[in-house]
């Protein structure tokens, strides 16, 4: 994660203190971090209840992979395994953001199904909000 927000020049508190965090979270049941074998990528996903349907929802937080690593399928073998992860876990549905200009990132995953286009494929453009607190 240190990486990751550091490459996209994103502050980001020391490896430390992040470490302290994913130890604490990793104890409740709503958090999975899924590594590559050799620690170039991750998949974050995020569980929550939803209103929609009894069964919980996937949040896909962060997908990360090594600059070196990536274009070798990396990122879709992750994808993979989050999605499969997310099933076992009992999720009907996942979802994700990313930013307009990351145009891999939004390929892959139009190409494993991810719309952000809302009820049809000609529905209206769904939007991402955010901001500081």
């Amino acid at each position: 994660m240190h990486r990751f927000n550091v490459e996209y020049d994103e502050p980001i508190d020391e490896p430390d203190v992040l470490e302290r965090r994913y130890r604490e979270q990793l104890d409740g049941d709503d958090l999975v971090v899924l590594l590559a074998e050799d620690s170039s990528g991750f998949a974050q996903l995020r569980y929550k209840t939803q209103i929609y349907s009894d069964a919980p929802d996937a949040y896909l937080e962060e997908l990360y992979v090594i600059p070196d690593r990536r274009g070798e399928g990396l990122g879709r073998a992750l994808m993979e395994t989050a999605m499969e992860e997310a099933r076992s876990h009992g999720a009907d549905h996942m979802d994700l953001g990313t930013s307009e200009d990351d145009t891999a990132a939004r390929g892959l995953y139009e190409s494993l199904g991810f719309t952000n286009r809302e009820g049809r494929p000609d529905g209206p453009v769904m939007l991402y909000y955010e901001r500081d607190l």
